[in-house]
């Protein structure tokens, strides 16, 4: 028998048989393919949006993460904060202590004030705020802390005039309160000269200070000075608050008026860092004269001294000396027996006079 029949009876050959079973294994080349799922799924969506391209599996761009930047700014400040605690511990307790010893600066005084600054949280001074607890913490430093006015001309003086008039009388402020020599005891040369050398009272006053000091030629009453083998300044700031003035005086002179508080903490000579700090505090008014050299005797860039009265705190009570001797332990006992003022206050004007003979008064706060 053949190896195949057809269906009309005629007979295969084996040679056609073989290439039949190779075909039915194989697959006739021309054979349809049943489709794949995602053939089916594409041709599905087609029908239903015969207008919509079908999206290719590899153009798909998954959407990107949203940032959290909220998380990162908080995350942020946490590591400043963590920063500063680490750096300055102890200005973080204050500020939640109530006093503020870096706070912003008071805007500067252009008129006398109507009252004493409030009182704050009463705190110790230490070396690295020696300031702390006290309403200079919030003063401007050093001849920042001094007003000075704009300038318009007056009498002789054109406004450019009275601008270098009110400069160098701030000068004066800031060479006789505040240069640090002078503050160690020498002598103030700078200050001097800014003084009329023809206004004779004055002279015999400065001839006679520095030597044989006493209650009428005191150096302090223009100068402050410490006596450097019994006390030291801490620090390098000295903290200051008041103003100038101006207006025509006598015989068409610039008349500059000075009203200023400088805050001076000191301590001991030989003092540890744990020692008691005193914070002595002095508070001047002046009156200068630039005159006229037409009519007055007087040297270019220098005035006269009509008048000046200064109030002091925690600078000594005793014999004059020619410097201040803030009284540390036990000594303030003998400072504490008389009136009580606030050196902090000022809203009025000094009363006490050109003498340093009226009775040493006690401050409220220092």
């Amino acid at each position: 028998m053949g190896a195949g029949t057809e269906p009309d009876g005629s007979s295969r050959s084996d040679e056609e048989w073989e290439r039949f079973l190779r075909e039915s294994v194989a697959g006739a080349a021309d054979a349809p393919k049943e489709p794949s799922a995602r053939a089916r799924d594409v041709a599905k969506r087609l029908r239903a949006e015969p207008d919509r391209a079908p999206e290719g599996w590899r153009s798909y761009t998954p959407a990107r993460p949203k940032r959290r930047t909220g998380w990162y700014v908080v995350g942020l400040l946490a590591s400043l904060v963590l920063l500063v605690v680490a750096l300055a511990p102890g200005r973080i307790v204050d500020l939640f202590a109530g006093d503020a010893p870096d706070s912003p600066s008071l805007t500067a005084e252009t008129a006398r004030p109507s009252q004493a600054p409030p009182a704050g949280a009463a705190q110790r001074p230490t070396r690295g705020e020696p300031f702390r607890g006290s309403p200079a913490a919030s003063w401007a430093s050093g001849a920042a802390g001094i007003t000075v006015p704009k300038a318009g001309a007056v009498g002789w003086m054109s406004a450019a005039e009275v601008e270098r008039a009110l400069a160098r009388s701030r000068d004066f402020l800031v060479a006789s309160g505040l240069d640090h020599e002078v503050l160690r005891g020498e002598r103030p040369e700078k200050a001097i000269a800014l003084i009329n050398p023809h206004q004779t009272d004055v002279q015999d006053f400065l001839k006679t200070a520095f030597r044989t000091p006493s209650e009428k030629n005191d150096p302090l009453l223009l100068f402050s000075r410490f006596q450097p083998s019994r006390t030291q300044l801490v620090g390098d700031v000295v903290k200051t608050r008041g103003r100038l003035t101006y207006r025509e005086g006598e015989r068409g002179a610039l008349q500059v008026t000075a009203d200023v508080t400088f805050v001076y903490p000191v301590t001991r000579a030989d003092a540890g860092d744990d020692d008691e700090i005193v914070r002595t505090i002095v508070r001047r008014e002046l009156v200068l004269s630039w005159d006229d050299p037409a009519k007055v005797i007087t040297e270019p860039g220098t005035f006269s001294i009509v008048s000046n009265k200064y109030d002091m705190t925690n600078g000594g009570c005793g014999a004059p000396t020619g410097y201040f001797t803030p009284p540390f332990g036990t000594d303030r006992r003998a400072d504490e027996a008389g009136a009580e003022v606030d050196p902090y206050d000022r809203s009025a004007p000094i009363r006490r006079g050109e003498s340093s003979e009226e009775e040493c008064r006690r401050a409220t706060r220092s």
